[in-house]
């Protein structure tokens, strides 16, 4: 479906040019975790991939085909967290906080294994996957990192607020909320997405919910691994965790580090300004569905020249991957 534009990336740069490379790991690094749904450890090995493969989950535990491409397209639910599925049935939920990391810190290529249904929830944030990111390193590849460039403003509505996308020279990232609760009240956040951005200032802000939602879901037999020690959670106008808040407004934070990693859904980085009012998982990828629909309002491109000085790489430098 990306056919338009899919000009060969090394023809779009002269040989000279600076160029933003293509990124993947340097070696492999596995996890395991509790599934906040499920409630059972799952484990997850994030693996070195080749140029133009994208970020890919590989179900391990299911018969027949067990590939599902981390895109938009390939979404399927949406009411609790992000959920992606292949033709065959094979679905991954709760993806988000991982492709936020993978995001924030620069991986453009990537496969990962899993044996269950859900990505593990760690401890709510993107934190412990940088980890392990920063644990093996990464290493740059011979292709220019293509992205995708916002090229007019594009907007969708959903209950009680908005999502939109509007041109700029870099990723940035521009939130709002607002809830009945002394704990939360308004909270507003703008992140520039470039270098070590992410990781400094999004990367270990947590999910969160009030104690009523949790026990709803219990009841209907979800978030059986839920707890204080993977979200925050609060009881009308109290937070609940012991340790307190990470950050003053560390609810307005994940709620834009959801946001990163459900852009990252787009198949490349997504090269303009967001802008999240009051909304979630639904709205971001309605708002990919939104921009794809629209042959005039994005373009494929590399980050080059002075583009690169606005490069994604969470501060971890890399090495050339033929060294």
């Amino acid at each position: 479906m990306f056919d338009r534009n899919q000009t060969d990336a090394t023809n779009m740069v002269d040989a000279k040019t600076d160029i933003v490379w293509q990124r993947t790991l340097k070696s492999p690094v596995s996890c395991t975790s509790v599934g906040v749904h499920s409630g059972e450890n799952i484990t997850i090995n994030l693996k070195p991939a080749a140029v133009d493969t994208g970020v890919v989950f590989i179900r391990t535990d299911v018969e027949g085909d067990g590939v599902v491409p981390a895109r938009w397209d390939r979404v399927v639910d949406t009411r609790m967290c992000s959920v992606i599925a292949n033709e065959q049935g094979a679905s991954i939920g709760t993806i988000e906080h991982l492709m936020a990391a993978l995001a924030g810190c620069g991986l453009d290529n990537v496969e990962i294994d899993i044996d269950g249904g859900e990505v593990p929830i760690m401890d709510g944030s993107s934190e412990p996957f940088v980890a392990l990111i920063k644990q093996v390193g990464v290493v740059e590849q011979d292709a220019p990192r293509r992205v995708i460039k916002v090229l007019k403003t594009i907007e969708v509505e959903c209950a009680g607020g908005s999502v939109s996308l509007e041109p700029s020279d870099m990723q940035v990232i521009d939130f709002e909320i607002d809830f009945d609760s002394k704990a939360i009240n308004h909270q507003a956040v703008q992140t520039q997405v470039i270098n070590g951005a992410f990781c400094k200032e999004l990367a270990k802000a947590r999910t969160f919910g009030f104690l009523h939602e949790v026990e709803a879901l219990r009841s209907a037999g979800l978030a059986k691994g839920g707890s204080l020690d993977n979200a925050i959670v609060v009881y009308k106008d109290r937070i609940l965790n012991e340790g307190g808040l990470r950050f003053d407004d560390e609810f307005v934070r994940h709620k834009a580090l959801d946001a990163i990693g459900d852009l990252f859904l787009a198949g490349a980085p997504v090269i303009g300004r967001f802008k999240g009012v009051c909304s979630g998982h639904a709205a971001n990828n309605q708002l990919l569905h939104a921009l794809f629909a629209d042959d005039d309002a994005w373009c494929w491109d590399v980050l080059a020249g002075d583009a690169g000085r606005h490069a994604v790489d969470g501060d971890i430098s890399a090495t050339h991957a033929a060294d």
